[in-house]
């Protein structure tokens, strides 16, 4: 039997979200291959990925490559091409209001995802990097790919690490290389999301990413 809890202790909470296409509107890849000239190709090869119809470590690899080249002065550019959400920042806002961790997990760029999450207060941040040298982006990232499987213990990390039990985790996300990560949290949300994903959702929202706040583990 668990210790008991104090009645008037809240029940601690955890909310992971992906990053591309959940928590902002674009694919980062997608807007540094605009950089490289690869865009249609590499917005190809993402879709394919997102589907589940292509590994997506190896489909990562093959688009990182065609950004071999660029400048890493790319890279703020690019950060300053990114969008929110509509309703990101508010849901952010409410669930830490709340006394809820937030972490952010991405099959995209730390480069990117790190500064975006410092502006909404978000500590608990996991995503690839971009390999450099000499201030150049060698069309490499280094260490091991943040897939689906990775995305799914980056979650049950958090959830350890801020004391929440999985069932009171919440994860959101568009792509199949969350399923994994959608599957351990104890309520998952497929938002915009490809048609694979949100047959294997607890939820389905469009649209505002707040919405998710009418959900059954937003309001008890």
């Amino acid at each position: 039997m668990g210790s008991l809890r104090d009645v008037n202790q809240p029940t601690p909470r955890l909310l992971v979200m992906d990053v591309d296409s959940t928590l902002i509107t674009a694919e980062v890849i997608e807007l540094l291959a605009e950089h490289a000239g690869s865009r249609e190709l590499v917005a190809a090869i993402t879709e394919r990925a997102m589907r589940g119809e292509l590994d997506f470590a190896a489909s990562l690899h093959e688009r990182v490559a065609t950004l071999a080249g660029l400048p890493t002065s790319v890279l703020a550019d690019v950060l300053d091409e990114v969008e929110l959400t509509p309703g990101a920042r508010e849901l952010v806002a409410e669930v830490q209001s709340r006394g809820w961790s937030v972490g952010l997990v991405s099959g995209g760029f730390v480069e990117i995802v790190a500064p975006l999450a410092e502006s909404l207060g978000i500590t608990l941040v996991r995503a690839n990097r971009l390999e450099v040298a000499d201030g150049r982006l060698t069309g490499r990232v280094t260490g091991a790919v943040i897939d689906r499987a990775a995305k799914a213990e980056a979650l049950r990390e958090y959830a350890a690490s801020a004391g929440v039990a999985l069932q009171d985790a919440v994860a959101i996300g568009d792509g199949a290389n969350d399923l994994d990560m959608l599957a351990a949290a104890g309520f998952g949300i497929a938002f915009n999301a490809k048609p694979l994903v949100a047959a294997q959702a607890d939820a389905v929202v469009n649209d505002r990413l707040d919405a998710v706040l009418a959900l059954e583990p937003f309001t008890r």
